[in-house]
């Protein structure tokens, strides 16, 4: 019994030794040749700075170039969805933010892929509060003033978005509700059309994330009001939340994570996962996130799977309290 006992404990030994050689013989060699990170977002805003960065970090950690596609149209379901039907090789990945994580999950009923089933979320890189920011065509300096302005012209005053159930879009509409205005909601394709709209006059205000919107913030062509973090953003100290005006029910705290095809192997999975980890922990990268207006906030796999359920569960209550309703 004994001899039998030891016997097998060998045979387990032994093919739990075979195990490991023949997992990493899934993935040999890689990456062998160019990856590309797609972003489903035109260039020019918060999402660039942040996939050029992990860009140029993984090149020279991996020594393959990595290079940067910008996919933009359909709120984002455009590059995620030419991501959720790539090779799943771990040479097609995607950086993106809330829009394409948490919200169009929430508050669409079909699209052109299932993100449950056919994307890996990989990690979240980094969070991105969004600013409320004002331009020429109104001249409101507080989002009080903002505020009130809408309400004297109900239906008039328009804002930003990009494209219907975009993050901006979500929380233009959650702030709408909040504060009981009716405003237009005009779609972008990005960050940069949506700047040059608002600074151009053709809208009265926009939801963007610090790193589009902070360049002109600090030239004075634009008016920061509030911020929609639940804690004031390190990049715009002075600025109160939405909290803190009484308008807290429109928080709405956005991230910037990466994510692969769903049958990528899981070990290259894991190595993206554990090199995103080293990158954002760099200290010339935690610097250049502070200083574009994102604030640190890795989360590993296990970690930004449940915040993207967490947050989806949250914004589908949030559409339906706003009515906001998509194809």
């Amino acid at each position: 019994m004994t001899t039998r006992r030891h016997l097998l404990n060998a045979c387990l030994l032994g093919a739990a030794a075979l195990a490991t050689p023949f997992a990493q013989a899934q993935t040999p060699n890689y990456p062998n040749k160019p990856i590309r990170i797609v972003v489903p977002f035109g260039p020019g805003g918060a999402t660039d700075v942040v996939a050029r960065t992990v860009a140029d970090k993984l090149s020279a950690r991996l020594g393959q170039p990595v290079i940067v596609e910008n996919k933009p149209g359909a709120s984002t379901m455009i590059g995620a969805d030419a991501v959720a039907k790539a090779a799943p090789d771990g040479y097609t990945l995607m950086v993106s933010g809330s829009s394409t994580y948490t919200v169009m999950p929430a508050l669409k009923e079909r699209m052109p892929y299932d993100q449950q089933k056919d994307l890996a979320l990989i990690a979240l890189l980094v969070k991105a509060p969004l600013v409320l920011v004002t331009g020429p065509a109104t001249q409101a300096k507080t989002a009080a003033e903002l505020v009130a302005l809408a309400k004297s012209k109900p239906g008039e005053m328009s804002y930003a978005t990009f494209g219907t159930g975009s993050a901006p879009h979500l929380a233009g509409e959650m702030l709408a509700h909040e504060a009981g205005i009716k405003v237009l909601a005009v779609p972008y394709k990005g960050s940069a059309p949506a700047s040059m709209a608002l600074l151009g006059g053709e809208i009265h205000y926009a939801i963007d994330t610090i790193p589009s919107v902070g360049p002109h913030i600090k030239s004075g062509k634009l008016r920061a009001l509030a911020v929609t973090s639940v804690q004031r953003a390190s990049a715009l100290p002075d600025v109160p939340t939405l909290g803190e005006l009484k308008l807290g029910k429109a928080s709405f705290d956005g991230f910037y994570a990466l994510a692969a095809p769903a049958a990528t192997p899981a070990a290259i999975q894991q190595l993206l996962g554990r090199e995103l980890a080293a990158i954002m922990a760099l200290p010339d990268v935690k610097e250049k996130m502070l200083a574009a207006g994102l604030e640190p906030g890795f989360l590993d796999a296990p970690a930004f799977k449940a915040k993207v359920a967490d947050e989806i569960a949250t914004f589908k209550a949030a559409g339906t309290r706003a009515n906001i309703v998509m194809e």
